[in-house]
């Protein structure tokens, strides 16, 4: 009887999942929601204190950001995959990020960051960043202003829709394999921000905020327990206004720590911490 009731579950939770087709839920979905969650820590923003260096200069940098978990609510499709529980998407705490920037006359810095393909706790990611800005300054004492754009493309494969733990209970997960899950969070974002010195320059605070597009783009894949595969694509077109505030500290001369908050106020908070070193440009004469 109870082989008999697993077989009738099984059934229920793949038959509807094999006839899927793509999926494009209402801005106002779990999907919707779950996929702003997470692209708020990947959002390429300014990290830093603007400031104006020596044109030529190079930044390397490296920072962390913040993961907060989503919760069991916005794990849980409304439309796309109905009759699947809450989703395994909490499956890392913490985002590293190497950053690299070149440093153009006239306040203008292109910045770039790749994070490469080298699985991690079942998460491969291959991510990629761009920026671009100009800082110019307000007046003598150090008080700067920057416009910028930003953007994050590329993908994070992981076990979403069937984690390992799923795969023994009723449901569409069921004697399935393994899903191999990508996410593209496809980030496109404009910020502006202020910042003042503090400690004789080596202290900077800076506020700002901005306006992010988000097309994230979700694609399911796995084999069932009928041996049929699932590549049910999600697709979502949102919006999120942003702000941020932080500080950063030139420990020394080429080195600087800084620390930021960064939220989209629909969406959740999150914290990075930033190291960079600068080296190179051509001196002021």
């Amino acid at each position: 009887m109870r082989t008999l009731c697993l077989t009738f579950g099984v059934l229920l939770g793949a038959a509807p999942l094999a006839a899927q087709s793509d999926c494009s839920p209402s801005s106002s979905s779990h999907e919707a929601d779950v996929f702003a969650h997470f692209s708020v820590p990947l959002a390429f923003s300014v990290g830093q204190s603007p400031w104006i260096y020596r044109p030529g200069s190079v930044q390397i940098s490296l920072d962390a950001t913040l993961i907060p978990d989503a919760n069991s609510s916005i794990r849980t499709p409304t439309k796309c995959r109905p009759t699947a529980g809450p989703e395994n998407w909490n499956l890392a705490s913490a985002y590293f990020r190497p950053r690299i920037a070149f440093v153009l006359g006239d306040g203008v810095m292109l910045e770039a960051s790749w994070v490469p393909p080298v699985k991690i706790n079942q998460i491969k990611p291959n991510l990629w960043s761009f920026g671009i800005s100009r800082t110019v300054p307000l007046n003598t004492t150090g008080t700067m202003f920057v416009g910028r754009l930003h953007t994050t493309l590329g993908s994070i494969r992981a076990p979403i829709t069937c984690a390992s733990n799923t795969l023994a209970s009723p449901g569409p997960c069921f004697n399935a394999t393994q899903s191999n899950d990508k996410f593209s969070p496809n980030i496109f974002g404009i910020e502006l921000a202020l910042a003042w010195p503090l400690a004789q320059g080596r202290l900077r605070p800076y506020v700002g905020g901005g306006y992010n597009i988000l097309h994230p783009r979700f694609e399911v894949s796995y084999v069932d327990s009928l041996g049929q595969g699932n590549h049910q694509k999600t697709r979502v077109n949102l919006s999120r206004y942003a702000f941020f505030g932080g500080a950063t500290l030139e420990a020394f001369p080429g080195f600087a720590l800084s620390a930021e908050a960064y939220t989209a106020p629909a969406d959740l908070v999150t914290a990075r911490v930033r190291a960079s070193v600068m080296f190179g440009g051509k001196k002021r004469r």
